[in-house]
């Protein structure tokens, strides 16, 4: 069985596991963890987790943040003088994650999610050097009534979460759900 197969066995049986209500936001966060390279395969099984979490009896959403950079970057006012000089970014970020946040609840009213819904976030790579990943989970998770999954290209090790393998990672209530893990 392939590991990406393994991930989606070991979500599935864990969000067959009944919720707790009084749950925290942060403490309602998911975090399915596979490593970078099997990006194409994940998205290409993406459908395998929606139908084990409809099995389990929860609704389910998915939120891509793939293409969100581009669509917004392109509808700033100087995009063409941030392309030319990106090290211009840095100052503008903070409205790249007003944005997401903007978006992303849009999205969760649009849907109508409830306390049995699981929104599902990918694309998350996307935010490498952008943003981090804590602070887009850290503003967005508020805003789920069930549970939110993070399909995060990584690692996780010792409670630390790291994106891309590519600098420290940090540390993070999330449950983990890994293709060795199995529930």
């Amino acid at each position: 069985m392939s590991r990406v197969k393994r991930l989606v066995h070991s979500y599935g049986k864990f969000i067959a596991i009944p919720w707790r209500d009084d749950a925290a936001a942060a403490q309602r966060v998911v975090f399915c963890v596979y490593n970078e390279k099997e990006e194409l395969a994940l998205r290409a099984k993406v459908d395998e987790f929606e139908l084990a979490t409809k099995e389990a009896g929860h609704e389910w959403a998915l939120f891509d943040l793939t293409d969100t950079f581009a669509i917004w970057l392109s509808g700033q006012r100087y995009a063409k003088k941030y392309f030319a000089q990106p090290h211009l970014l840095h100052t503008l970020l903070p409205k790249y994650l007003d944005f997401l946040k903007q978006e992303f609840s849009r999205f969760v009213q649009t849907k109508g999610q409830d306390e049995n819904a699981v929104v599902a976030l990918m694309g998350v790579g996307s935010l490498f050097g952008l943003l981090k990943v804590k602070n887009v989970v850290d503003q967005l998770a508020p805003m789920v009534k069930g549970r939110m999954l993070i399909f995060f290209p990584g690692s996780y090790e010792n409670s630390n979460y790291r994106l891309l393998d590519g600098y420290d990672g940090w540390n993070y209530l999330a449950v983990p759900i890994t293709a060795d893990k199995d529930y």
